[in-house]
């Protein structure tokens, strides 16, 4: 408790000399200004880690609007959020990172035409991406696009035959596409990691 409270004081001491040179004009480089926006979160300030950013912006580096994405999402900051990962996607578009941080905010406000856009474009630059390919499965399936739902979850269950989640959610895609016969057989073998999983019983009980 006392090391973290010397640390604090320390991180205090630096903010206030670090508000002094910015406020006095004194430039200082990109590396000081992550550093001090790493120092000030992890002291549960994001506000100055943001304004710290802020006054050292250049909006032509990716790792400065990527960073104030993160910091406007943690901090509740929806909108601006996705507009710093925005600018991050046009600088440098085959990111994956900026695209995935991207879809964090969107979800935040619910903004699901804009998180599929960003998976779709993933897909186009990492075709067989796992966690794109499960989110974007996941939207289609609550959409009932189910036919397009089930050509990413064929390849995901191709790829992990034993996985739960994309097991269990391929056999209910069967089910709804009228194909009981390949429906029970991949609900008997969720049972095989969940003996008694509710919903694969459940699908069973359906097919006739």
């Amino acid at each position: 408790m006392k090391t973290l409270s010397i640390i604090l004081v320390t991180l205090c001491f630096n903010f206030s000399q670090l508000v002094k040179a910015q406020e006095a004009g004194s430039p200082i480089s990109m590396a000081d200004a992550f550093k001090y926006s790493y120092e000030a979160e992890y002291a549960g300030k994001n506000d100055e880690a943001i304004r710290i950013l802020k006054n050292s912006y250049d909006e032509k580096s990716y790792e400065m609007n990527l960073r104030l994405g993160w910091l406007h999402y943690s901090s509740g900051l929806f909108s601006e959020s996705m507009t710093y990962y925005a600018k991050a996607i046009n600088l440098l578009p085959l990111s994956l990172e900026a695209k995935f941080g991207y879809t964090l905010p969107a979800a935040a406000l619910g903004s699901w035409d804009k998180i599929e856009n960003q998976y779709r474009e993933i897909l186009k630059i990492d075709t067989k991406n796992v966690n794109a390919s499960y989110k974007l499965g996941l939207i289609l399936y609550g959409k009932k696009e189910y036919a397009e739902a089930e050509k990413l979850f064929s390849n995901l269950v191709n790829q992990y035959p034993f996985e739960y989640n994309y097991v269990l959610t391929y056999a209910w895609i069967e089910y709804f596409l009228k194909k009981p016969r390949e429906a029970k057989v991949l609900f008997n073998k969720v049972l095989l990691m969940s003996p008694a999983d509710v919903s694969a019983q459940e699908g069973l009980g359906l097919i006739k």
